[in-house]
C-alpha cells in the first residue's frame, strides 16, 4: 500500500508540473487560437493523455487568464478537431480523444520534411533547451533535481516508443519549467508539437534509447552540482544527438 501511494504521489507531481506550463496564463492578447495552439501541443506530444479530463471551463478561465467564451471558442475548435470530446452529466466534462492510428508510410513525419529542416528545428530546440538548462542551473532545488531524476528513470523504464517519447517530452518541459521562464517553457511546448512525432521514430531503436538515457543522467548530475557550464554543454550534447539521428534516418528514409 505504501508503495502504491508514493506512485501514485510520483504520478501527481509529474501532472503538477507539466500542466502548471500547459494550463499557464496566455498573456495580454486573449485569443481562442493561442489556446488552441496550447492545448493542441499538450495533446499532440501526449503530455495531456487520452482520456484525460481538462479542467471544467471556468477553472481554464482563471487558470489562463481569459474570458469564459474565449475558453468556449478554444474548447469547440479542438472538438472541431477531434482533440478532444465532451461528455455530458454528473460525470461528465471534457476529455483528450483516442488518437487515431496512422496509416503506414502515407503520413510518416519524414515523408514531407527536409535534412535542412531537421538541422533549423534541432538548433532552434538546442537554443531553447540549453538556455533553460542555464537558467535551470541556478534556480533547481534538490527537489526538483530528485523530480527530473525520477523522470528521467521513467524514460530508462518505458518500454514502447510511445511512452518513451511522452517520457522524454515530459523530462524537456520540466527543464524548461524550471527556468522559471514562462515564454522559455511555452516556447519548448510549442517545439514539441514537432518534434514529438519525429523522436517517436528514433524511440524504435534500443541503442539510441540507451544513449538518451544516459545523456540526461549526465545533464541531472550537472544540475545537481548546480554546474552550468557543464548543464549547458550536456544538454547541448542531448539536443545535437536527436539531431543527428534524425537527419541520419531522414537519409536512409530517402534512400528506400
Amino acid at each position: 500500500m505504501l508503495r502504491m501511494g508514493l506512485f501514485q504521489g510520483e504520478i501527481h507531481r509529474k501532472i503538477m508540473i507539466t500542466h502548471a506550463v500547459i494550463f499557464a496564463p496566455i498573456g495580454q492578447v486573449s485569443r481562442s487560437d493561442q489556446i488552441v495552439q496550447r492545448l493542441s501541443n499538450a495533446i499532440i506530444t501526449g503530455l495531456l493523455e487520452p482520456h484525460e479530463q481538462l479542467p471544467n471551463e471556468a477553472d481554464l478561465a482563471k487558470m489562463m487568464g481569459v474570458s469564459h467564451i474565449t475558453i468556449r471558442e478554444a474548447l469547440n475548435t479542438l472538438r472541431a478537431n477531434n482533440l478532444i470530446h465532451t461528455v455530458r452529466g454528473r460525470n461528465g466534462g471534457s476529455f483528450v480523444c483516442e488518437k487515431n492510428a496512422e496509416p503506414s508510410g502515407t503520413l510518416h513525419p519524414f515523408r514531407t520534411i527536409s535534412t535542412d529542416y531537421l538541422s533549423d528545428l534541432g538548433e532552434m530546440h538546442c537554443a531553447v533547451i540549453s538556455h533553460s538548462a542555464r537558467l535551470a542551473s541556478r534556480r533547481m532545488t534538490a527537489t526538483d533535481v530528485q523530480r527530473l531524476q525520477e523522470f528521467v528513470g521513467v524514460l530508462k523504464a518505458a518500454d514502447t516508443p510511445e511512452l518513451k517519447t511522452q517520457a522524454d517530452m515530459r523530462c524537456l518541459l520540466t527543464i524548461a519549467a524550471n527556468s522559471h521562464s514562462a515564454r522559455l517553457a511555452s516556447q519548448e511546448l510549442q517545439l514539441q508539437a514537432e518534434w514529438a512525432s519525429l523522436v517517436a521514430v528514433l524511440y524504435r531503436s534500443d541503442a539510441i534509447h540507451q544513449q538518451v538515457v544516459g545523456l540526461y543522467e549526465s545533464l541531472t548530475a550537472a544540475f545537481a552540482r548546480h554546474d552550468e557550464a557543464e548543464a549547458v554543454q550536456a544538454s547541448a550534447r542531448l539536443i545535437d544527438a536527436f539531431t543527428f539521428h534524425l537527419i541520419e534516418n531522414k537519409i536512409k528514409y530517402n534512400s528506400r
